[in-house]
């Protein structure tokens, strides 16, 4: 979070806010341990917090935000989404230009980091365009276990049976099965 990590530039004590901000110091505790909600503390508390750190309202709110993370079929979802409505080269185009592949793993979101350099590759290979070296090093990583579409692990627990994960398995597409990730469907979402 921008505030520890500011504090922490800043060589500033929670205490020294706390009395500089004017702040309760329980409350710069809550902010600071994420025990208290930042989007819901009042816009005079960021304020205070904010003008003493010498930042803004908003870059300690995008900070929040950037660290949250969703579930992920719902990233996977999302992804199909923006290569839909974007096209696969101004999508390629994009994800390059923001390094998001490379931010998502050094946050140690491996899952969203394969996904996305697997699709990545996946829109290299079929459009015959050569690929973006710059991602060599995570190529070379895999997930510990597989992941399975949530649609195809249901279907396994229902009918108690492995067969569906063994089929998803073989009509995978081989870029995301590189990392263990089980996707045979990038393109019919709805």
């Amino acid at each position: 979070m921008l505030i520890n990590e500011t504090l922490e530039k800043q060589n500033m004590s929670k205490y020294r806010l706390s009395k500089d901000s004017g702040v309760p110091q329980a409350t710069i505790n809550d902010i600071c341990s994420g025990k208290a909600d930042i989007n819901k503390c009042a816009a005079g508390t960021l304020y205070k917090i904010a003008k003493v750190l010498n930042i803004t309202i908003e870059e300690i709110l995008e900070s929040v935000k950037e660290e949250y993370r969703t579930a992920f079929e719902t990233f996977k979802s999302n992804i199909c989404h923006h290569v839909k409505d974007m096209g696969d080269i101004d999508f390629m185009i994009s994800i390059i230009e923001k390094d998001e592949i490379r931010c998502l793993y050094d946050k140690h979101w491996y899952p969203e980091a394969l996904y996305l350099l697997a699709m990545l590759d996946y829109l290299s290979r079929i459009n015959e365009i050569p690929l973006c070296t710059r991602y060599n090093d995570i190529r070379e990583r895999k997930l510990s276990k597989p992941i399975y579409p949530a649609g195809v692990l249901m279907t396994s627990k229902v009918i108690h049976s492995d067969e569906p994960l063994k089929e998803a398995e073989k009509v995978a597409i081989p870029e995301f099965l590189r990392f263990n990730i089980i996707e045979s469907e990038v393109r019919n979402i709805v």
